[in-house]
Parts: C-alpha cells; sequence; structure tokens
C-alpha cells in the first residue's frame, strides 16, 4: 500500500512495459537499450525538477585566453575603511519569584571591532585589497547585566613597506614584518539601565545606543615595487624582454599600450637570490603633463630601485629615445633618471639595428647592452649586469644600515 501511494500511475504503467517487453535484439544490444530505459526512469522517478532538466553529460570548460589569466602587479590601492558599530545596551529589570524590587539588570552593549592594517613579508602586491572593509559590529546586552561581546578584528594584509596616506600626508610605514596599524577604530558599546544605577535613581529606564564606527579614506602605496622597472616607449619590446628573463607572462601583441598595468617577473640566481623585473607601460612624449595616462605610469617607475632602459633598435636614430625618456622621467621627479641604470638595445634580430646600434654607441656614454628578446641572443649579459645592479643596491642600503627589499 505504502508502495502504491509513493510511485505515480505513469511510473507503474512505465513498470508494466518492462515486464511485458520483449525484444528481438542480441545480447549485448538488449543490455544497451536496457540501460537507457533505466536511465530516463530515474529521471522521471527523480524528486528535482533541476536534475531532470541537467544534462549528465560534464560540460567541457571553455578555453580562457592567457590574456585573461595574466595578473598585473598593484602598487597603490584606494581604501575606505569603516569600524565596527558598538552594540546598544538594554533596558532591563531583574525579575524573580519573592522578589519585588529586583532593581536594573541591563547589560552593556560590546565595543565594535577595529580595521587593522598588517605588514606580511608573503604578500607581494596590493591586488588582493579590496576598495571597502567593514569592521565587525558589537553584539547587543543582554538581561541579568550580561555585556554584549566586543566585535572582532578585521586584519588587512599589506606587503612589508607600505605606507598609509590620508590627505596626501603619511600616517603610517609598515616597515617590519607583523607591524600593525589600527586604521579606524569601533565604535563604543551603548550602556544599558544597570549603567545608570544611582542613590537618586533607583529605577532607571535609560539604555543607549552604540556609537558608529570611525569612517576614514585611506590611500595605500608601496614604497618598492621591483628592484629593476623596464622603461622605454609603446612596443619597445619590454614585455617580450620579461617573458624571455622570467616566467612572467604579460600580454604581446604588435600594437602600442599592449601593457596597461605593471607585470613583476622575478629572476633566480645559482645562489637563490632572486630579482624582481617590473614591466611599466610605455610612456610617451609629454608623459609628465599626464598625456597618455603618463603621470599614472611615471608613478609606478619611482617604485623601482634601479632601472633598465628599454631602446628598440630598429627605428631611426634611437639615442634621441634615451634622450626623451630621460626628459619625461627628470620632469616629473628631480633626480629620477640619475637612479643606477643600464640601457638595453633590443630587437636586434632585425637588420637595421646592427647600424642603429653603432650609432647609439657613439651617442650614448653608458653601456650599451644589444640583445633580441625574440630569439633570447645575448641574455646572459643582460643577467650579469642586472645581478651587479642589484648587488650594488644591497651594499648601498647595508650601508646606510637599512634593511634591503628581498623577494
Amino acid at each position: 500500500m505504502l508502495v502504491s501511494k509513493i510511485l505515480s500511475s505513469r511510473t507503474w504503467v512505465l513498470l508494466d512495459g518492462l515486464r511485458q517487453w520483449r525484444p528481438a535484439y542480441s545480447p549485448h544490444i538488449q543490455i544497451c537499450l536496457l540501460q537507457q530505459q533505466v536511465k530516463s526512469w530515474q529521471r522521471i522517478l527523480s524528486t528535482s525538477c533541476a536534475k531532470c532538466a541537467k544534462n549528465e553529460r560534464l560540460k567541457q570548460k571553455r578555453a580562457i585566453s592567457e590574456k585573461k589569466l595574466t595578473r598585473y602587479f598593484v602598487d597603490h590601492r584606494r581604501v575606505c575603511v569603516i569600524g565596527g558599530r558598538g552594540g546598544q545596551g538594554i533596558n532591563s529589570f531583574h525579575s524573580e519569584p519573592r522578589k519585588e524590587f529586583g532593581g536594573p539588570d541591563g547589560g552593556n552593549g560590546g565595543d565594535g571591532g577595529h580595521v587593522i592594517l598588517k605588514a606580511d613579508q608573503q604578500i607581494k602586491s596590493l591586488a588582493s585589497v579590496l576598495p571597502m572593509y567593514r569592521g565587525f559590529d558589537g553584539e547587543r546586552g543582554r538581561s541579568k547585566n550580561c555585556y554584549g561581546a566586543n566585535g572582532g578584528y578585521t586584519y588587512i594584509k599589506v606587503p612589508v613597506g607600505t605606507l598609509v596616506k590620508e590627505d596626501g600626508k603619511i600616517v603610517s610605514d609598515l616597515a617590519q614584518h607583523g607591524e600593525e596599524y589600527v586604521a579606524a577604530y569601533g565604535g563604543t558599546g551603548g550602556k544599558g539601565n544597570q549603567f545608570f544605577l544611582s542613590n537618586e535613581n533607583r529605577a532607571p529606564m535609560t539604555a543607549t545606543l552604540g556609537e558608529s564606527g570611525q569612517e576614514r579614506v585611506l590611500y595605500l602605496e608601496l614604497k618598492t615595487m621591483a628592484h629593476a622597472g623596464l622603461v622605454g616607449f609603446p612596443n619597445a619590446g619590454k614585455s617580450s624582454l620579461l617573458r624571455a628573463i622570467s616566467n612572467a607572462k604579460p600580454a604581446v601583441a604588435p600594437y602600442p599600450f599592449t601593457t596597461l598595468n605593471p607585470h613583476v617577473g622575478i629572476v633566480h640566481y645559482q645562489d637563490y637570490e632572486q630579482v624582481a623585473v617590473a614591466d611599466v607601460p610605455g610612456i610617451i612624449r609629454g608623459a609628465h603633463l599626464n598625456r597618455g595616462l603618463g603621470l599614472a605610469f611615471l608613478r609606478h617607475i619611482e617604485h623601482c630601485r634601479f632601472l633598465l632602459f628599454v631602446v628598440d633598435l630598429s627605428v631611426s636614430e634611437p639615442w634621441i629615445q634615451l634622450q626623451d625618456l630621460k626628459y619625461e622621467l627628470e620632469q616629473y621627479e628631480e633626480g629620477l633618471s640619475k637612479r643606477p641604470h643600464a640601457v638595453i638595445g633590443n630587437k636586434m634580430d632585425l637588420p637595421q639595428s646592427k647600424a642603429n646600434l653603432l650609432l647609439l654607441k657613439e651617442r650614448v656614454e653608458q653601456r650599451v647592452i644589444p640583445l633580441s628578446a625574440l630569439t633570447g641572443d645575448n641574455l646572459e649579459e643582460l643577467l650579469l649586469h642586472l645581478r651587479d645592479l642589484y648587488d650594488a643596491y644591497v651594499n648601498t642600503e647595508q650601508s646606510r644600515r637599512q634593511n634591503p627589499v628581498k623577494w
């Protein structure tokens, strides 16, 4: 009787058809047809319509392009932080048999949670920092003089060497691992009516609400984005060069401004030293006047300890590119172009590059490293010179009794 109530009349008709079914096929075909019929009955007997409509075959995952999989580096971020709200106090009186005047027993509310910035040496970029954080609210008070629980703290992990700015002023410098800065304090919890008990007022009816948390807008900025920064005009081959010397995968295409966000690659050496190289978006003439997002791109260069000027040897008069690059850096910040640097002549695989290389060496006093990021020619010379610049940077920081940035 119970089975007949569970199965519908349509199901009984199908089961009866199975009993009377007499196929005239081979045993192997009979088994296959029977399995298909059982699967169709399972869909009918299912209690979920969504499962009936869902395709049982696994859907093939769509191929994601390499550009979408690429993660770019973030060296500055605007963050709105709001502390948790304090819990409200309650208005309550003690109630107990044979105790007529028990008095007030409303507890206070818990304090709101703080929002705290914490430096972590495992974090290298500000890409994981969200635009807004809100602290946990405190719980409301209870009767019998029970206080509400305080809201938990909200921690925001940032890289070591993060500057915290507010209204253009530096309010904190998180230079050590584990260092913390309270970005927003939580609100104080409200008071219950037991708090207002006094000799003049033996039965207070007053209870207060919790205070709102502190609200601030902060700007996070990294002092050092990478050890070396690739500086050049669009289509100079900076992204291809970063691909050749590291495992980074920035987008590469035959049109300008392919890179709109910086990418950082790590160069590994045999003694386990790691040098971070940043692919800075290409700048143009007049970048210091904010042409072509020039100020945003120049800000990334400011966060590099030494520079690698990438010059396209396939164009006529490549030394003009080097002069323009140094001029834009000097106009943005005085002394920026005088940081330790190297000049790299890229695209040596093109026929006209060899002649332009000789002209460039005549016009430039610095050492020029010719190479081809496409074919990988002469990359060893660049890696050796890059290590020399890194060692000089480490020695300089240690002579100043400061800790050099390690990746």
